[in-house]
């Protein structure tokens, strides 16, 4: 497998997610709007659910970075060698996982995690971590890159309004693997600050993949100036 890092560098990677009872909702949805994120510039796809997966795969001739969610609490993230090994067959050449300290389901420490996943994929994997000290666990236990995803989701560090640039910028200074910015990134100029601060590449997934949000924001913004 050509490995994926170098396609991604300096680059704006989609996240092409949707949930049950949401309009969007469909594998086929995710696939043309993974298309869509292409065919403007994207140099990668972030998508979740295995039918999705194999869906986007198929169609974009770019590196796609794969998950599954199990649950919404705790370690929901691939939470599971098996989850992370059905993602690789799926079809992603990365495989996003929770990379925080917190226990695991399957009751395996995170460097027994990553190492099985290595063993059984050919896949990459990713550590979405929560603060810097995840960061440097998860560098420790071979990820092959991080991300910034979890950052004021796990209770670790206060939720910015805006993307975390500080733990971006403190967990590329501190890790030796590639460090990808993501999170809250609303605007261009924030997707450029987190590439100034030391990211490898910036994943936006709301800002362009999630009308309701996009909607609801300038609806907000419309009844804050009446």
């Amino acid at each position: 497998m050509i490995n994926p890092l170098g396609r991604l560098e300096g680059g704006l990677i989609v996240s092409c997610q949707a949930y049950p009872g949401e309009p969007l909702f469909d594998p086929d949805v995710m696939r043309r709007m993974a298309e869509a994120a292409v065919a403007g510039g994207a140099v990668g796809i972030r998508a979740k659910g295995l039918d999705d997966i194999r869906l986007i795969r198929a169609a974009v001739d770019v590196p796609v970075i794969g998950l599954v969610k199990v649950g919404s609490e705790g370690v929901y993230i691939t939470p599971t060698v098996d989850h992370a090994v059905a993602v690789a067959a799926a079809g992603a050449g990365i495989v996003a996982i929770d990379g925080t300290r917190r226990p695991r389901p399957d009751g395996l420490d995170l460097a027994e995690v990553i190492a099985t996943i290595h063993d059984r994929t050919d896949a990459l994997v990713m550590a979405d971590v929560g603060d810097l000290e995840d960061g440097l666990a998860s560098a420790a236990a071979g990820a092959d890159l991080i991300s910034s995803t979890l950052a004021g989701y796990t209770g670790a560090r206060p939720r910015s309004e805006g993307p975390d640039v500080d733990l971006v910028r403190d967990l590329a200074s501190a890790v030796e693997v590639p460090v990808l910015a993501e999170g809250r990134i609303r605007t261009a100029e924030q997707a450029g600050a987190c590439l100034q601060a030391g990211a490898h590449a910036v994943v936006v997934g709301t800002a362009i993949t999630y009308p309701t949000s996009i909607t609801r924001w300038f609806v907000d913004a419309l009844h804050e100036e009446i």
